[in-house]
């Protein structure tokens, strides 16, 4: 009689030590979400929308003062005028708001009433 063989065991087959996970790609675009809306906060501020008014006027009055021609270099010159002006304008409309901060803060400092000393304590006896 033939003998019998007996299933053997599967052999284990080892595994692959677990890569670290991968990073998501979410994280990048999700600090572009965060700095998207810290920048629209920053651009909904009234004195920020003030100072974009500002600057695009001056630069619009610079073009149309400096006049736009065909011409690359005179467009050129323009476009760097209309910068340089609304740089200007956006500057005096800061340092004025900040002026104005300055005497609104020292006249506040000046119409406190001081501080009251405290009276001594009496010694106990």
């Amino acid at each position: 009689m033939a003998k019998a063989t007996t299933a053997k065991a599967p052999k284990k087959v080892k595994k692959a030590a677990k890569a670290a996970p991968k990073k998501a790609k979410g994280g990048a675009k999700k600090a572009a979400s965060n700095a998207a809306d810290a920048l629209w906060k920053l651009v909904d501020h009234p004195l920020m929308a003030e100072l974009l008014a500002v600057g695009a006027g001056a630069a619009v009055a610079a073009l149309a003062e400096g006049g736009l021609s065909g011409k690359k270099k005179a467009s050129s010159k323009a476009v760097k005028s209309a910068g340089k002006a609304a740089a200007g304008a956006i500057g005096a409309r800061l340092l004025s708001e900040f002026t104005e901060v300055k005497k609104a803060s020292k006249a506040g400092r000046a119409s406190k009433p001081a501080k009251a000393a405290k009276p001594a304590r009496r010694a106990k006896s």
